[in-house]
């Protein structure tokens, strides 16, 4: 994942700009990155590894040195940006949100047109955001430019690009990602996180629409191309990536989860002594089960947050399982003989709440009762980078089914266990259960979750559980 912000001010836009991208910290732990455009001193970037400092211990000096009106950056979960460009459009700078599926064809489409070379990183791989503005350079114009990257991108792209006349805002064609514009006294801003801007004096302006267009500058905001009619904007960004202060299409993330929690009470007959959810996404949605059923909520889990702020990091996955581990602590007197109903965002390979179920028994929990607040996840995320699986087999349910149907996996089998009146999907369920040790296992059904967005059903991406695009 990623988010970025941008500040066009008609002062300095150094200070505003640290902390509202410091305020997308949630959203990635590998690069942060500032680059700030000062009419005297021209571009002035600086990026740096954030997996193991916050971005605001990274930056701290770098904010004291920058100067500049206008300013973009972001935090990144994976390449390193914003990317500074010379072109035939002049010198920008450029960040971005994305997931490019497609990346080998566009290479080879844009070699074929006379393209010189890409840097590759680490790996072996091109950085997104590089591909992004080679494809923006194709064109004679910006705006043609953007609108023709977006278009040509399979899977999802939001950007910002900074040039000495503004700040160019463009939000994926389908709308799969946000991008909102602040406004205060001399300043306009741009960012993921509408939140992100509140502290800073900022008031909400307007939130770009499906392949929308802008232009900011510190007296103006243009919409240099419409919106387009269909949206596509990601489920997950309610049940787990949002903060909880964030809204996305006039529907807040912690009341979204309120609504989740007490759907799925709504349908469950057990009776546990308590309510729990994981640290930090499961309590919300918890909460909501608790207000509902009348079951008392409690905090058998403390997430040590002094050193362990951040839910995403190390970005390798055995590490992520370990530090997941070492970061919970347990309040054994509210375990100890009791039953149990633990609530997560999510289940995705299984081996964290695993562990989890395992610590709670040993620690004297009576019964465990799991129930994820979002369906069964079948199908590996083409849009947003939820997991960087290499394949869909890490997904548990993906295991189980291949187990249960002997290796004989179609399409059409796939969309029965996506169905919660099921037969195949009951089993589904029962074999996740029983590999993971829980005593009983409920996910949210999929027309319960989307429910409780309340926004049109037509305009959510719900492809990670059902398929479909």
């Amino acid at each position: 994942m990623g988010g970025f912000m941008g500040v066009a001010a008609k002062q300095d836009c150094v200070f505003d700009l640290y902390f509202g991208i410091d305020y997308h910290s949630h959203l990635g732990t590998r690069r942060g990155g500032m680059v700030v455009y000062d009419k005297e001193k021209g571009f002035d970037r600086s990026i740096h590894n954030i997996e193991n400092a916050p971005f605001r211990t990274k930056f701290d000096k770098d904010m004291q040195s920058m100067k500049g009106k206008f300013g973009i950056g972001c935090i990144s979960d994976y390449e390193p940006q914003p990317l500074i460009v010379r072109s035939h459009h002049g010198t920008y700078a450029i960040t971005t949100v994305s997931k490019i599926n497609n990346t080998d064809e566009l290479v080879e489409e844009i070699f074929e047109r006379g393209g010189s070379h890409f840097l590759e990183m680490s790996g072996g791989e091109i950085n997104a955001t590089e591909l992004i503005a080679t494809l923006i350079n194709q064109k004679e114009n910006l705006v043609d430019g953007i609108s023709y990257a977006l278009e040509k991108v399979d899977g999802s792209v939001s950007l910002l690009l900074m040039n000495k006349n503004g700040i160019y805002c463009a939000r994926d064609k389908y709308g799969r990602t946000p991008v909102v514009i602040g406004k205060k006294e001399d300043a306009f801003c741009v960012a993921f996180e509408c939140f992100s801007y509140k502290n800073l004096g900022y008031n909400d302006y307007k939130e770009l629409g499906p392949g929308e267009i802008t232009v900011i500058t510190d007296q103006n905001c243009i919409t240099l191309k419409k919106p387009g009619d269909k949206m596509k904007i990601c489920t997950f960004l309610w049940v787990y990536y949002g903060y909880p202060a964030s809204s996305y299409e006039g529907t807040s993330v912690e009341q979204m989860r309120y609504n989740c929690g007490a759907k799925m009470a709504e349908r469950d007959s057990v009776k546990p002594d308590i309510v729990a959810g994981v640290p930090d996404s499961g309590i919300a949605h918890a909460v909501g089960y608790a207000n509902a059923s009348g079951i008392p909520f409690s905090r058998p889990f403390i997430k040590y947050t002094p050193t362990w702020p951040r839910s995403f990091m190390p970005t390798i996955q055995s590490q992520r399982n370990l530090i997941a581990k070492m970061k919970l602590l347990a309040v054994e007197d509210l375990i100890r003989g009791k039953s149990l109903l633990l609530i997560d965002d999510s289940i995705v390979r299984g081996t964290q709440l695993r562990e989890t179920t395992e610590y709670l028994f040993e620690s004297g929990a009576k019964e465990v009762h799991i129930r994820p607040a979002c369906p069964p996840l079948v199908y590996g995320c083409k849009y947003l980078n939820f997991s960087r699986s290499s394949s869909e087999m890490d997904l548990i349910t993906r295991r189980v089914i291949e187990r249960l149907e002997n290796g004989n996996v179609t399409d059409e089998i796939l969309q029965e266990y996506t169905n919660p009146d099921s037969e195949k999907y009951e089993q589904m369920v029962d074999e996740i259960c029983k590999e993971l040790k829980f005593t009983s296992l409920r996910f949210n059904r999929l027309d319960d979750m989307l429910d409780s967005c309340g926004i049109d059903k037509c305009k959510l991406c719900t492809y990670c559980w059902d398929g479909k695009e």
